[in-house]
């Protein structure tokens, strides 16, 4: 086992993450929500993957408001290339943070399903 992703997995990650992080991590650089609460994402690298979202849009958790797909589809990626939400569009996240809920890049591309590029189009 590589020496990295051993000093990864003694730091109590699970092995997919631990392999994300011993290799290089990756920025989102374009986001794209799907009709089926799905969203694609380009990383720097070029890589294209899909992450499902059905599973976090759940009744009680930040997350539920997203299950209108007017505000689904109203992500972006913050000045930290970050995925996120505004809950009300009509205030400004940078001065009331609590108005904004995001998803971990790092988790993104660990969790998220590679895409053939022949069929994709961004």
């Amino acid at each position: 086992m590589d020496k990295k992703i051993k000093y990864y997995l003694d730091r109590g990650m699970d092995y997919d993450m631990a392999k994300y992080f011993a290799t290089a991590e990756r920025t989102i650089i374009e986001v794209i929500p799907n009709n089926d609460y799905t969203l694609t994402l380009k990383f720097d690298n070029d890589e294209i993957r899909k992450y499902d979202c059905n599973d976090l849009i759940e009744k009680g958790t930040v997350f539920e408001f997203l299950s209108d797909y007017d505000n689904f589809k109203r992500v972006y990626l913050d000045e930290s290339n970050v995925v996120s939400w505004d809950k009300d569009p009509n205030i400004d996240s940078n001065l009331n943070w609590s108005n904004k809920v995001d998803l971990s890049s790092d988790t993104l591309y660990v969790k998220s399903i590679p895409q053939d590029l022949g069929k994709m189009k961004l």
